[in-house]
């Protein structure tokens, strides 16, 4: 469903990815883990066709229309309520606008229809953005740090409608620097240092690849005696 191979990008002097290679299949939710500047949003940045790679091939098994997306950046109109910022999006993706609320109850802003966007938290306005992003039901769904400086009663309602999604049949990337979501999320994952990946499979086999004892070590600790670098 995806695939990079032999991925490069420069910006100016400094290489943000060298050498990187993957692929991700159909159907499951796959992890992209890495501390920040690690080059994860990059990454998604190519596969998304927001910019080239300077060399290298990728391949994406959706159409744009087919794609959906959940940046740090979030790109709400703050002055406009939840619904009116989602009926905006239903324009451009050409669904109807009944499925906005279906969209806001899903991520569990039913209530909140009407609420500007001003006058959401932190938390409320991280599920705005995922239900823009499920709006048009995607084939494939991009998700940068999804959970990030949530509290842990939000993030674990995430948790569960991306699980949902994926056995609704959807593929998932997603980019975390939290090893204990990649681990409850992740039917594969990557480990990005430097811009490289120096690992790739099951949190499980990269646990056991990594411990000679053959028990399941935190991944954290098996990131951390790969690259001498510390992620949550």
């Amino acid at each position: 469903m995806i695939q990079m191979t032999n991925i490069m990008k420069r910006f100016g002097d400094k290489t943000v990815l060298s050498d990187v290679n993957f692929h991700v299949e159909g159907g499951e939710i796959f992890g992209l883990i890495g501390p920040s500047g690690s080059g994860k949003t990059t990454i998604i940045n190519i596969l998304t066709g927001q910019f080239p790679p300077d060399s290298g091939k990728y391949q994406v098994g959706a159409t744009s229309k087919q794609i959906g997306l959940m940046l740090e950046e979030d790109g709400l109109y703050s002055r406009l309520t939840t619904a009116e910022n989602l009926n905006l999006f239903a324009g451009i993706y050409g669904v109807p606008k009944s499925k906005v609320q279906r969209a806001l109850r899903n991520v569990g802003l039913g209530n909140d229809l009407k609420t500007p966007v001003a006058k959401l938290s932190k938390g409320m306005r991280q599920r705005l953005v995922l239900a823009r992003a499920i709006l048009h039901d995607p084939k494939i769904l991009f998700l940068d740090e999804p959970t990030s400086a949530l509290d842990p009663g939000t993030a674990r309602g995430i948790h569960k409608l991306i699980l949902s999604l994926r056995d609704q049949g959807a593929t998932i990337f997603l980019t975390t620097h939290n090893m204990e979501e990649a681990v409850d999320l992740c039917d594969h994952v990557a480990l990005l240092h430097q811009g490289k990946i120096v690992e790739h499979g099951s949190p499980k086999a990269i646990c056991e690849k990594h411990n000679s004892y053959k028990t399941v070590p935190d991944l954290g600790s098996v990131f951390l005696k790969m690259t001498g670098v510390t992620v949550e």
